[in-house]
């Protein structure tokens, strides 16, 4: 699982989530885009100033790369997934819409890619939104017509009454009913479509 993180970098909640993983059985890989700027810097104020001075058509392909990474590593089983928060959830669509071997895709948040792009998905796609995020809800329709005109398999979630970032336990936006729920549908599609079936 390659584990993209908002726009603050690797901070200790996206190290959580990773733990998370792990300790569901996943290979859970969660790369810092902060790193050519020194890595996440222990404050979220600093992180999202340095997070405007990142190359992010270099950053998209070293996300490119993490995924060819991990397709590399001995012990995993061939399958690929990726999730993504805020930042990391357009990541996680736009590493969907670049990767045919990509296996599964679970976005929090995030941003769509444009038709022409969305049209290329192959991957499954696991998609949590918020009722309350304007920004992201107004895309959705279109870009579940294309999902819908591409034939790509998709669940998608509005969870009434929350904001976006409601999965960030370390923000005034956490809510632990929603976040509860959109966790425990994203772990069972990722069992679905990543663990090996004998």
């Amino acid at each position: 699982m390659l584990v993209v993180h908002e726009n603050r970098g690797l901070n200790p909640h996206i190290e959580d989530t990773a733990r998370r993983l792990a300790l569901d059985n996943f290979i859970a890989f969660a790369p810092d885009a902060l790193f050519p700027l020194g890595g996440y810097p222990g404050d979220e104020g600093r992180a999202r100033e340095l997070f405007s001075k990142l190359d992010q058509v270099k950053t998209k392909e070293d996300f490119v790369a993490a995924f060819g990474f991990l397709k590399m590593i001995p012990e995993g089983n061939g399958k690929i997934g990726v999730v993504g928060f805020c930042y990391g959830g357009g990541i996680a669509n736009h590493l969907a819409t670049r990767l045919p071997d990509l296996n599964a895709a679970v976005s929090f948040y995030g941003g769509q890619p444009s038709d022409e792009d969305a049209a290329k998905i192959r991957a499954s796609l696991l998609l949590h939104n918020a009722e309350k995020d304007a920004r992201i809800t107004a895309g959705w329709p279109k870009y579940e017509t294309v999902l819908k005109a591409a034939g790509v398999k998709y669940q998608a979630f509005v969870y009434p009454g929350v904001q976006h970032g409601f999965n960030n336990d370390t923000t005034p936006r956490y809510d632990e009913a929603a976040t509860k729920l959109a966790w425990q549908r994203t772990i069972n599609f990722l069992d679905a479509h990543l663990r090996s079936r004998i």
